[in-house]
């Protein structure tokens, strides 16, 4: 029986403790993972036998002493969690928890941004170059970017959202003189890989959640700067799924603007929850008519199909334009009445 710890891969030990966790919360945890993370985990806890409340005990115990050292490291950096540890574990414990962290986990740049309060990093930052902006945000969870690209000055907003979206990688030597710049200490990069940021897909992310008035200036000043990009990145801020964000009302008036044959192509691929939205805001005849569409249609390319829905979010985008429907978005609390 394997009863010691160094005899386990730290895949085999996240195996164990998800298989410890059940498999409802194990399935939550996969949802923030890569796909190749999961298959490798999924691999590992199919080849796991019999686990004895022995090991089980040695995995937990191995994992809360992990979470409170990233907890000290988090709040007051890599000395103080040593210190805390050494009092509550002795030295040696210590060393090896902080040792085995820092080498197994790698820090994301710019903690002490995700850390601030937006006034302030708002405050901190804009006066920084538009790329060193760019770049901070791209670390930010995206209701704090997107409070903070709305704060920025109109000048420099469409300039940061270009850089965002234009951003691929960052090499580490970047990132860490960035951070010497700004005169904060933070855990030295683990990997020497280059770490991957912004793109396309941040910025739409960012923009769907700042108000309308800052998308529509930003969008504006980057369709003169270059349209191409300002296109790909209206085609991500509202994908066809997010139809089920409308109402209903709006939903029967899009539906009023939409061929009936690209919308039995465009639900093709969707899951039930977007099918029945639609569906429900049809007349029965005509919901009875498009299942039929769908059922007799057969196989069809998945172009073909993202077409269609893309056809369908520009019909969107055009009533929003006109105000004739409301697409909810982030830092727009203000009602309908």
């Amino acid at each position: 029986m394997i009863t010691k710890r160094t005899q386990y891969t730290g895949r085999q030990k996240a195996a164990i403790f998800l298989i410890t966790l059940g498999s409802d919360v194990a399935s939550q945890i996969f949802k923030h993972l890569r796909e190749d993370e999961v298959e490798n985990l999924v691999f590992e806890m199919a080849r796991t036998d019999k686990i004895t409340s022995e090991e089980r005990e040695m995995i937990l115990n191995e994992f809360n002493e992990m979470m409170m050292a990233q907890d000290f490291i988090t709040s007051g950096g890599i000395d103080y969690a040593r210190d805390v540890l050494e009092q509550a574990l002795g030295t040696k414990r210590a060393v090896d928890i902080i040792n085995r962290l820092t080498s197994n986990l790698q820090t994301r740049p710019f903690d002490f941004v995700r850390r601030t309060d937006p006034q302030h990093l708002l405050n901190f930052i804009q006066n920084e170059h538009q790329q060193t902006i760019a770049l901070i945000l791209c670390y930010l969870d995206t209701q704090k970017a997107a409070m903070i690209l709305s704060s920025l000055p109109n000048r420099i907003q469409a300039d940061v959202a270009r850089r965002i979206a234009m951003m691929e990688r960052v090499s580490p030597e970047v990132l860490r003189e960035i951070e010497r710049v700004l005169e904060r200490k933070l855990s030295t990069l683990a990997s020497e890989e280059y770490s991957a940021t912004g793109g396309i897909d941040a910025v739409a992310e960012v923009l769907n959640l700042v108000d309308r008035g800052t998308e529509k200036t930003i969008i504006e000043a980057l369709e003169e700067e270059d349209v191409d990009l300002a296109e790909q990145i209206k085609k991500k801020m509202f994908v066809f799924e997010d139809i089920v964000l409308l109402d209903d009302r709006a939903i029967q008036r899009v539906l009023q603007e939409v061929d009936n044959q690209e919308l039995a192509k465009a639900m093709k691929s969707v899951d039930a929850e977007v099918q029945e939205k639609i569906l429900k805001n049809m007349s029965r005849r005509a919901s009875s008519l498009l299942r039929e569409d769908m059922d007799f249609m057969g196989p069809v390319r998945l172009k073909d199909v993202e077409d269609c829905q893309q056809k369908i979010v520009n019909v969107i985008r055009k009533l929003e334009e006109t105000g004739e429907v409301i697409v909810a978005r982030g830092g727009e609390d203000d009602l309908v009445v």
